[in-house]
């Protein structure tokens, strides 16, 4: 008789499945193409070793430099809200690990993120160049600025605490564009707000409390 054991890759698979049944798709998020790429994504590849046991529990995770990866609901909740699809060219500001740029890849045609910590954005580029995400193009800078060079964009992702809405990543955002960022105070509860840009204006909602890393860079001391 032939005996098989699991290999690990099977039991990462079904704590995933498990981790978007339980706090994804359990939680109120139902587009299928983001529930498809949080299904497909390896979050143990984009967490520190010593991390990967916990890469499927829904909350962040630290992965040096002072930072986190996010916690996956807040990562479904943030890409759903851009309403993305397979025409869209997304900005990222705040790359990290590349974790939600990965998620945004797995669905947009094309994402632009920008990491301000040099080590992170290496490595980011590294891991999803590796990860075969040839629709993601990282650059180490300050996020506050944005990446004038291949705006307008269909929608800007902030994945970091910012004091106020920086005025370039409005202006680099598409008309009919949507831009979803955390806004408040470093350390303590901030606001996720939804901006969209209608007829040349901003329409601002409100839309859940958050806890994210503060946004580093011009204009956010």
């Amino acid at each position: 008789m032939l005996i098989s054991f699991p290999v690990q890759q099977d039991i990462y698979k079904e704590r995933r499945e498990t981790m978007v049944e339980r706090n994804i798709k359990g939680r109120g998020i139902d587009d299928k193409a983001v529930l498809a790429a949080m299904r497909s994504v390896e979050r143990h590849k984009f967490v520190p070793p010593e991390f990967a046991d916990q890469a499927y529990a829904d909350h962040p995770l630290p992965i040096g430099y002072d930072q986190t990866i996010s916690q996956p609901y807040i990562v479904a909740y943030m890409t759903q809200v851009i309403r993305p699809n397979p025409q869209m060219k997304v900005l990222e500001i705040g790359t990290g690990s590349g974790y939600q740029a990965a998620v945004l890849a797995e669905i947009v045609k094309q994402v632009y993120t920008i990491e301000i910590v040099a080590e992170h954005g290496k490595a980011a580029a590294e891991r999803l160049k590796k990860l075969g995400y040839d629709n993601v193009q990282v650059k180490v800078g300050d996020g506050y600025l944005g990446w004038e060079e291949h705006a307008p964009y269909d929608a800007i992702v902030v994945t970091a605490g910012a004091a106020t809405v920086p005025p370039p990543l409005l202006e680099q955002l598409k008309e009919g564009g949507r831009m979803v960022i955390p806004v408040g105070p470093p350390h303590k509860t901030q606001t996720l707000m939804l901006l969209e840009k209608k007829k040349g204006k901003t329409v601002s909602k409100k839309l859940i409390p958050v806890v994210f890393v503060p946004f580093t860079g011009k204009g956010q001391e």
